[in-house]
């Protein structure tokens, strides 16, 4: 009988101690990369494809903002660049006329030169062909330097109006509102028909699929927890129903700070503590915002 009665109280014992024990290491709450999308361009907008609760694909436009006057600006640049290209000077012909006189001209240098060797013509006659071939030099080299002037002048004016239409298309393309992530529309700020500036709010969108619970952690626990750790995150959903995930500590903050009052730590005496994330892969049932414990797993 006292064999019996030793052996019930040792099992109570081990009970009110595995009561005592915690079944996590620290707890938080859920929450999500969130991305607000802000408008581009100003502009009437055109169309909004976007409701609170929508999931969208990375890369799908959901909007456009009014266009026309981009287009406008962008037909008005490509006329200037038609008229700076109808100015462009045709070179050979300008300087054909030239051309022809300086070689006619080096011709009869040369037959003077022949006749003074032969003594049947003045050396003057020779000199002045010799002064006529070197103005028709200068005159050609002008030419051309004022034609090279004018090209480059027009064509550092066709390059400028590129940069411009290049700047328009640039602006015409980010008329068109695209989602950067993949994820669940939080929260909608504007409706179709809406006037929007550059850099206003059009919508809230975070990643659902690849959540985390921000826990905080006391010194003595930081200890034995590193990133890449593995860890059983559970998601409560109140009146004892929990959910169980893996989960994987992704982030560890380098600096302490007060415990903050919504929380509990291992250590509840405590003033100190560490935040951290760990990654947990949804399957549609976590929220954010919605209250979670980890329980980290030790390697072996």
């Amino acid at each position: 009988m006292k064999k019996m009665m030793l052996t019930a109280t040792a099992l109570m014992l081990l009970a009110s101690c595995g009561n005592n024990e915690k079944e996590y290491d620290a707890t938080g709450t859920f929450e999500a990369t969130e991305t607000t999308v802000s408008a581009e361009q100003s502009g009437t907008l055109m169309r909004f494809d976007v409701n609170e609760g929508d999931k969208i694909e990375l890369g799908k436009e959901v909007g456009l903002v009014d266009t026309t006057q981009l287009w406008l600006k962008i037909s008005q640049m490509n006329a200037t660049k038609a008229v700076y290209r109808s100015q462009k000077p045709d070179m050979d012909k300008q300087i054909a006329a030239t051309r022809q006189q300086l070689v006619k001209a080096r011709r009869d240098e040369q037959r003077y030169r022949e006749l003074v060797a032969d003594g049947a013509a003045p050396a003057k006659m020779l000199d002045d062909a010799i002064s006529m071939v070197a103005v028709l030099q200068k005159q050609l080299d002008a030419q051309i330097s004022t034609l090279n002037t004018q090209l480059t002048t027009l064509d550092s004016q066709q390059s400028t109006v590129d940069a411009q239409v290049n700047q328009l298309r640039d602006q015409l393309q980010k008329c068109h509102i695209v989602s950067p992530v993949n994820g669940t529309v939080l929260e909608k700020y504007v409706e179709q028909g809406e006037f929007v500036a550059t850099g206003k709010p059009l919508f809230k969108i975070a990643d659902t699929e690849q959540m985390y619970i921000r826990a905080y952690v006391t010194s003595a626990q930081l200890k034995n927890i590193k990133t890449g750790q593995r860890a059983k995150v559970f998601a409560d959903y109140g009146d004892g129903q929990r959910k169980e995930y893996e989960g994987t500590v992704t982030w560890i903050s380098n600096r302490s700070e007060f415990t903050p009052k919504t929380i509990l730590t291992d250590d509840e005496r405590a003033d100190l503590v560490y935040a951290l994330k760990v990654a947990v892969k949804n399957d549609g049932y976590i929220k954010i915002g919605m209250y979670g414990e980890v329980k980290f797993i030790q390697a072996p």
